[in-house]
């Protein structure tokens, strides 16, 4: 994150926020990433998306108001037109949550359930991809061998040939799409309540996708104990590691991981081990999994 980075920002709030008659004055920056959440000093939260991304967002807040519709918990958006197109940016606007922190396994895995549960909504919904940027993040990055992006292409095609034969699961339905602990916040007043947010990735496919996502904590990260993933399994009613499908999903995942640290190298050089180490365990050089894959982003 550069100054400037954080300026751009800044413009863009200041445009999206005058054009619904709120003020960027006094506004904080939550975070900035490939998006920016910003605070302002009305206790709206203000996310602006990356160019490009104007029905994603919509996408965003419609699938919000349909969770909250159903009685999933959820952060919810402004009952507002938006979102708002500002600098070639969609910003949307979202009602603050009260003091909360990241939720557990077992609380996403509940909220999971319920949003697995529901009929598919009126309003249009895309596909599950789950290579979308893979391609282009490979494409672009400066941090990676060329041979090792031969490598990556390679194994890029063939999951998603992989991908378009998995066997018989549990059947399509709405799934949440980057369904980590960091996407499920427990509110902790008045009562403890865990509720879902950022549906960036919202769409329809099969669950075990979204199951995939806490499944790798164990078998790729190593960081994820086998109780808490137990627990995880016991709310949810189902492990999908006893899928017959659920390598294919873990190896996409974790080429996701790789392009995704690969993105972030090319900004930050602190992050080129790290990518390089993931490189180097997809291609058999680091041993079995677990690998102790470290966050990065």
């Amino acid at each position: 994150m550069t100054t400037s980075d954080i300026e751009l920002s800044r413009t863009v709030l200041a445009e999206a926020v005058a054009a619904r008659g709120f003020s960027a004055r006094g506004a904080t920056l939550i975070r900035l990433g490939e998006n920016a959440l910003w605070r302002l000093a009305s206790n709206v939260v203000v996310r602006i998306a990356r160019p490009g991304q104007d029905e994603a967002a919509a996408r965003e807040v419609a699938v919000a108001r349909w969770l909250a519709s159903a009685g999933v918990p959820t952060v919810e958006p402004l009952e507002i037109d938006q979102p708002v197109i500002a600098s070639g940016r969609a910003a949307t606007f979202w009602q603050l949550l009260p003091s909360h922190k990241a939720g557990t396994e077992a609380d996403l895995a509940g909220l999971l359930a319920q949003l697995h549960s529901l009929p598919l909504p009126t309003f249009p919904i895309n596909r599950l991809d789950p290579f979308v940027r893979i391609e282009e993040r490979l494409a672009a990055s400066h941090a990676v061998a060329e041979e090792d992006r031969a490598w990556l292409l390679n194994r890029h095609r063939e999951l998603k040939a992989r991908w378009r034969d998995l066997p018989g699961g549990r059947g399509d339905c709405v799934v949440h799409g980057d369904a980590w602990t960091g996407n499920c916040a427990v509110v902790k007043t008045p009562t403890r309540r865990a509720v879902l947010l950022d549906y960036e990735r919202t769409s329809i496919g099969p669950p075990e996708w979204d199951l995939t996502s806490t499944a790798i904590e164990v078998d790729t990260f190593g960081n994820l104990s086998t109780d808490r993933y137990r627990a995880y399994c016991d709310q949810y009613g189902y492990d999908v590691m006893d899928w017959p499908g659920y390598p294919t999903l873990r190896a996409i995942r974790e080429l996701r991981l790789v392009t995704f640290a690969l993105q972030i190298a090319d900004s930050d050089p602190t992050v080129r081990s790290e990518a390089q180490g993931r490189i180097d365990c997809l291609r058999g050089r680091r041993g079995p999994r677990p690998w102790g894959w470290s966050a990065v982003g």
